[in-house]
């Protein structure tokens, strides 16, 4: 049913559609990002020596696809702030729908401002520094360079990750667009120039390259730095899997670890209350696809482009021996910085890591975007205090919404950085929103025959496969898929996520929330006000 008068916080949410498709389309693009996730969980990849990591892209990709299936449908029924929270809170339950959202997006989402603080050092603090050291011959510039990777620099960068997240989520929906526009073109100009100068060398020009600039400007310890590399990683008894070997069997088991960088297409679907045309469910399709597409093929690009000219052996080696601690090159191997070395042009130099440094800025806000949105939908619906959907008048951002996920980030972040115990409890951040996926996903299987009235009112009920709901038959495909990553991250200890400590404290997060819902419940019926009333009705607009 439709909200009554008085039923939600007020009688509009005071959010304006002021996103085009194109603009869905760079968050989402930027949300499965290339360069920093991509760039960082490929780098893990040796662990899984028998898999491909083309085919493991690829075929990820392909099942993905129903994802986008799901989440474009449901954002075609109820375009509203909120996504997740407020398909499953009308679908599910307003209970399940608030514990499960708001786990995964909000109390989750703070333990991962460290990953996005250690993607920033890696990406561009430590690389820009020690080329800009280098050619300077600045010691400042190099120890600052390896400052960034110390735990008192990681920390840094998160803090940096906040500020610049609260500062662009701030402006609002319209500055953002604005922001991540600008960070798209001048990435897109960064990767094409990475691409000229690969597909432009040799391996034998690489080696040459990355010798020099490895001891001169990095302080590798002289020599042959590259046979190095690759002879700690076979002293290790590590050797890549041939690039052009598919091993599709070996190549499923590295899916659930790529599935860190590309596994969220949907990222914007909390803010599709903002964007216009969002009742047209191709338009919704379209723009979380082409993100997917575009980064699958651009990804594959780049492997088979590294393969040939840093050589598919050494850049998994070097990989490899950087997490063991055993390579002579003591910075992590970010692709960009080893391309970089093709050049002795110290302007060419600065401007490939300059420009896809703009991957990293305009990603970063992501952090925070769609994580507001869930806490001012659950406001909104008068489960979480009311003054977390208080909306700026000027820039129509729910701050206070924002002002939680940045004391949380901060707090969380130095928990993360200054303790061991944290980390490994954490490890789980993943699975959790993969798990608010899960609901979601069956909450679009149900749809049709839970609440018949709203699916057949809605632009999707003429869509179908051999007589059943499209939203049902996809979203039966990606549960399916779900269910094989949680089996593969519970019974694999190679993902690193299923430490028992890590369980209990992700628990522990979900029993928070199921606390505040029902200490707020109790609350409301006080106040004569009746949630499972409010979940009953489609919050306004």
């Amino acid at each position: 049913m439709m909200a009554q008068p008085g039923m939600f916080v007020r009688k509009a949410s005071g959010l304006v559609r002021s996103w085009s498709v194109f603009d869905g389309f760079v968050y989402s693009f930027f949300s499965i990002n290339l360069v920093t996730l991509g760039f960082y969980i490929f780098s893990f990849a040796p662990y899984l020596p028998e898999a491909n990591l083309v085919t493991a892209v690829v075929v990820s990709g392909i099942l993905i696809i129903f994802e986008v299936f799901v989440y474009a449908l449901l954002v075609a029924v109820m375009p509203r702030a909120g996504g997740d929270y407020v398909w499953q809170s009308r679908i599910l339950g307003g209970g399940l729908g608030f514990v499960l959202a708001i786990t995964g997006w909000a109390w989750i989402l703070w333990h991962w401002v460290p990953l996005y603080g250690n993607m920033l050092a890696y990406n561009v603090f430590t690389p820009i520094l020690g080329i800009l050291s280098g050619w300077t011959g600045s010691t400042a510039l190099y120890n600052a360079a390896s400052w960034f990777v110390t735990t008192n620099g990681f920390f840094v960068s998160s803090l940096v990750v906040i500020v610049l997240a609260f500062i662009y989520v701030s402006l609002g929906m319209s500055w953002y667009a604005r922001i991540q526009k600008f960070c798209f073109y001048i990435g897109m100009a960064g990767i094409v120039t990475m691409i000229i100068m690969m597909i432009a060398n040799s391996q034998s020009d690489f080696i040459a390259g990355f010798n020099h600039y490895a001891n001169s400007f990095f302080a590798a310890g002289g020599g042959d730095v590259y046979k190095q590399i690759l002879a700690a990683s076979a002293e290790a008894g590590y050797t890549a899997a041939p690039i052009n070997k598919i091993a599709l069997g070996a190549s499923m088991a590295l899916i659930p670890m790529v599935v860190f960088f590309n596994l969220w297409p949907n990222w914007g679907a909390t803010l599709y209350g903002e964007v216009r045309g969002a009742s047209d469910f191709r338009r919704n399709f379209w723009s979380m696809a082409a993100g997917l597409i575009a980064t699958t093929i651009l990804a594959v690009i780049v492997l088979m482009l590294i393969a040939k000219v840093i050589g598919w052996d050494f850049y998994n080696a070097a990989n490899f021996t950087f997490y063991e601690g055993t390579s002579p090159f003591g910075v992590f191997p970010y692709p960009a910085l080893l391309v970089s070395f093709l050049t002795d042009s110290p302007i060419l130099q600065v401007w490939l890591l300059i420009s896809m440094s703009a991957w990293f800025f305009g990603w970063c806000g992501t952090v925070f975007l769609s994580s507001t949105r869930v806490i001012f939908a659950a406001a909104f619906d008068r489960i979480l205090p009311e003054w977390m959907a208080r909306v700026s008048t000027k820039f129509r951002s729910p701050v206070n919404a924002l002002l939680v996920m940045a004391v949380g980030g901060v707090i969380i972040s130095a928990g993360m950085h200054y303790t061991e115990n944290l980390e490994t409890m954490a490890l789980n951040s993943t699975v959790v929103i993969a798990i608010t996926y899960l609901g979601t996903t069956i909450a679009a299987i149900i749809l049709p025959y839970k609440d018949p009235e709203l699916y057949k009112a809605s632009p999707i009920a003429r869509l179908k496969l051999f007589g059943v709901p499209l939203i049902t038959v996809t979203g039966i495909i990606f549960l399916a898929f779900l269910l094989f990553l949680f089996y593969m991250w519970a019974t694999d200890a190679v993902y690193g996520i299923n430490e028992p400590i890590s369980y209990i404290y992700m628990a522990v997060l979900y029993l928070i929330s199921i606390i505040i819902y029902n200490v707020s419940k109790i609350y409301r019926r006080k106040q004569g006000i009746n949630l499972d009333e409010i979940h009953k009705s489609i919050p306004v607009e």
